[in-house]
This record gives structure tokens, sequence and C-alpha cells, in this order.
């Protein structure tokens, strides 16, 4: 962290002769640390870091500037065995304003991004292996009366949704794990919404993108009106995920259903490292892996592999 720190410094003084000096930790997790110094962020990437795959998500950023923060520099450097890259401050959404949360900009910018081509050699979106990754902390963390709802859920799922097989299709550019803390203005603090985080960024099912609020939709924990607010621009933007008009929930539901398993089975997993008991909300993710595990998955046909 106090390397991180210095490196951070050191960019932001070389970007302006005349830097403020405010710094902060904006994150602190094993599978990322965030620094802030002035308007310059440092992001130490997770250890497994493929550095080819982080370099094309980094040049894909770098191009495609009015839908993701451009980082500073299109490489990232080596601190401490691991992957560092640096970029500009923006304005995160705030978490005490439910009501200004920015669903519309959110739906139309995976929109735009879905509808970018796919550079030659991206890899793929890695939003299936983060649930796997996310499943594997469950059964690390030992027996407990909540996961075997998770479990069965999970076992319903296609081979590619649980991240045992490769993707029905890889011909969209997708980010891999959408949720508003992945939005920023940018400049700060009034400018336009763009998207952060490229770790996940890739090649791949866009419906997966849609999945974390279809999932917080259809668990009771996202309002109708906010569902609809977001689906609707999605598809006044050109959307490729879900049909124009009609249901969308053939094409959403698997994604959905790996996003809720996913999502109960890090709450499980962090409840039971901490030693106590599930939260409210925590305990409705788990109520509807156990209502998702009696019910088979809509496949269509793309999906049912």
């Amino acid at each position: 962290m106090h390397a991180l720190a210095l490196r951070a410094r050191a960019v932001a003084h070389a970007r302006s002769s005349a830097c403020p000096c405010g710094a902060a930790t904006l994150a602190d997790r094993p599978d990322g640390i965030v620094v802030r110094h002035a308007d310059t962020v440092a992001k130490a990437h997770p250890p497994d870091s493929d550095p080819a795959g982080l370099r094309a998500r980094l040049w894909v950023a770098a191009r495609l500037p009015d839908l993701l923060l451009a980082p500073l520099d299109d490489s990232p450097v080596t601190l401490h065995g691991r992957l560092v890259t640096f970029w500009p401050y923006g304005t995160p959404v705030d978490p005490d304003d439910p009501d200004a949360a920015p669903w519309e900009a959110a739906a139309t910018l995976l929109a735009r991004l879905h509808r970018s081509p796919v550079p030659q050699g991206m890899p793929p979106m890695r939003g299936p292996a983060k649930a796997a990754r996310a499943m594997a902390r469950l059964h690390a963390v030992g027996p407990h009366p909540a996961a075997a709802p998770v479990l069965r859920a999970w076992a319903t799922l296609p081979a590619w949704a649980r991240g045992e097989a490769p993707m029905p299709h890889t011909g969209t550019l997708c980010h891999g794990d959408l949720h508003l803390g992945q939005l920023i203005r940018r400049p700060a603090p009034d400018g336009p919404w763009l998207l952060i985080d490229v770790d996940d960024l890739g090649a791949g099912v866009p419906a997966w993108d849609l999945a974390r609020p279809a999932a917080w939709y259809a668990c009771g924990l996202l309002p109708p009106g906010e569902w609809d607010r977001f689906l609707t621009a999605y598809r006044q933007a050109g959307g490729p995920a879900v049909p124009a008009e009609g249901d969308p929930w053939p094409a959403l539901d698997v994604a959905a259903r790996a996003l809720t398993a996913q999502t109960a089975a890090r709450a499980v997993a962090k409840a039971v490292e901490a030693g106590r008991p599930l939260d409210e909300v925590e305990r409705s993710v788990v109520d509807a892996c156990d209502r998702m595990a009696t019910v088979p998955p809509q496949l269509t046909p793309e999906h049912a592999k």
C-alpha cells in the first residue's frame, strides 16, 4: 500500500507542478488496491492478472474514451509482483442518493459498448470466471446452512455460465462486471459518465452486463421503476443483449441466475469469515437461489450449451 501510494504521488506530480497533494485509499481488497493522489489514481490489479490480457484491455479503454475511462498509460508497470495502472480521477456515483442513480447513463454506455467492434485478439469477458471464483470461496469457508441452496442453484446453470466451458458466442465487447460502482464522472465533478474497471472487459455474451440489475430486480432489491428505466434506455440505445421489444427474460435468465448465485456465494462466505449471521439483503439472495433451484433456467438457443 505504501509503495503504491508513493507511485501515485510520483505520477501525480509528473502530471502537474501545482499538485494539491490530497491522498486517499479508495479500495483495499485482495483482488484490487486503489489509491488516489490528487487527480491521479493508481490501481494494483489482482495477483493472477494476465499481463497480455490487461494490456489488451487498456488498449481498448484508451481507444474508446467516450465510453471507458482512458488510462494515463496503456502499459501496466510491476510493483511488488503486482501489475499497476494509473488513471485520472473521476467523481463516483453517490451511494447515499439512490434517486440520482444514473441508470439511463449506465444502460446507454453499455449499449454503445456492446455495439463497438471487438478488436482482434481480445480476451474473453471474465464474468463467468469471476462467478466461479465466488463459488470456490464459498466451498473454502466450510459448511453453512445457507450454502446448500446456493450450490443447488449454481448446479442448474449451463457449463459456460459456471466458467467450465467457452461462452456460446464471443462476438460482443462486454464490460464483464457492471454495477453502479463502475461509473464515474470525468472531468470531476460533473462531466459525462464513463465506465471504469477493465479487469473483466472482453468478448462474450452481452446479457452478462445486464445480469446484475436484472438479478436485483428479480430478487426484489431493485424497484421495478428503476429496472424499467435501465432496460428502456438500453433498448433505445440499440443494445443487442435483449430483443428490441417484448419479454427480455429468456435472454437474461441464465446470466441473472449466475449473478444471483455469485452474489449469494460471496454473501455467505463474508458472513462466515466475519462470524456473523446473514443480514436481510443477503438472506434475500439466498432465498432467491432456493427458488431458482426448483425452476429450470429459460434457455434461448444460444444458451443451451
